[in-house]
């Protein structure tokens, strides 16, 4: 009776081995190691991030809708809480060290991206995007965030790994970034002379007017009458989103280097910061000019965070300890925040220069 059960159910003992070395194979290929941390670690935070997304648009914003200012803070109130609550995850496979960096890098990413927000609401406003269609753009360009920054991330890990002073490279560039900021009065962002969409316009057929959320439509061409894909400004919206991104990384990506050259953590942090960034756009759009002093702070913690690599030199420390970094971060932010609201209460707003 068993071996005919075990007839019909094939299982031989040649058969069971095989099972247990694909079984075996499959645990192997998850613990092989992959930019220094094992695969199963990379594959559990991108599902983490699809499965966010997934939630977002199937679910949360199913129907395009204007996202109102209490909905914006309970999502970035989420993704926050999200967020802090992966370092604990970090601690618990990597350790308290790393822990700081991934805090400091989030925090720093999170603030150092509040600058986008000003573009991100210039570039609504200049193609007269309505609220109701600004999540789907903003959705749709977090894609774009995830594979742009993974690229970059890479390559900074894999040339810091070859040539170590390009750190020094980097600390540079962000103490000059820092002083500029501070020295230089903010030019307006000039939407309509970028190259970028002057390329877009003469690349692509595009329409003068919305239609609803998509991004392109057939319509007749208007010299040879056939119908032909046209771009709507909501594809245009996106793509000049995307590419403030990338300029904001320049400064950005090179800052957490700076924090620490884990790739595992430098592309956590960022992802985690900008998915609950987007969020809190809806909220932040209309009291930007709250934080008008805050850009001061962002200059001096650039300046600090790129001296730190000189510091640690100069005090012969291995490296600059993690959790002063956090907490002077936390305290150059809060002053900037503290200064700003006061600066900017009823009755008493100032320019900000």
């Amino acid at each position: 009776m068993s071996d005919r059960i075990e007839r019909n159910l094939d299982v031989s003992p040649a058969h069971v081995a095989g099972l247990d070395l694909g079984n075996k194979g499959h645990m192997e290929l998850l613990t092989v190691l992959w930019l220094g941390k094992p695969l199963w670690m990379w594959v559990l935070f991108i599902s983490i991030v699809l499965a966010l997304l997934v939630l977002d648009l199937g679910v949360f914003h199913k129907d395009d809708h204007e996202v109102g200012v209490a909905e914006s803070l309970k999502m970035s109130g989420f993704y926050i809480a999200l967020g802090v609550a992966f370092s604990g995850f970090v601690w618990w496979q990597i350790g308290p060290t790393e822990t700081a960096q991934y805090l400091t890098a989030f925090v720093v990413e999170k603030t150092l991206a509040l600058d986008n927000i000003f573009v991100i609401a210039l570039i609504f406003t200049f193609f007269a995007v309505p609220r109701a269609y600004q999540h789907r753009v903003l959705f749709w360009g977090i894609l774009g965030v995830i594979v742009l920054r993974g690229i970059m991330i890479g390559l900074g890990a894999t040339i810091v790994a070859q040539y170590h002073w390009v750190l020094y490279i980097f600390a540079v560039f962000l103490i000059l970034t820092g002083v500029k900021m501070l020295m230089v009065d903010d030019k307006p962002y000039d939407i309509a002379s970028n190259p970028v969409l002057r390329l877009l316009k003469k690349r692509f057929h595009v329409t003068e007017e919305l239609h609803g959320h998509d991004f392109f439509v057939k319509k007749p061409d208007p010299e040879t009458g056939k119908m032909v894909r046209f771009a709507t400004p909501l594809f245009l919206a996106l793509v000049m989103i995307e590419f403030a991104d990338l300029i904001f990384a320049v400064d950005s990506v090179p800052a957490v280097f700076t924090i620490t050259t884990d790739p595992f953590i430098v592309y956590t942090s960022n992802i985690f910061a900008i998915l609950g960034l987007r969020a809190l756009y809806f909220a932040l759009a209309a009291i930007l000019h709250r934080f008008a002093y805050l850009k001061y702070a962002l200059s001096i913690l650039l300046v600090f965070i790129g001296s730190k690599i000189f510091v640690a030199d100069i005090m012969g420390w291995e490296k600059f300890p993690p959790e002063w970094s956090l907490g002077i971060t936390f305290a150059i932010l809060g002053a900037g925040v503290v200064v700003s609201l006061w600066k900017t209460k009823e009755g008493t707003t100032q320019n900000a220069g």
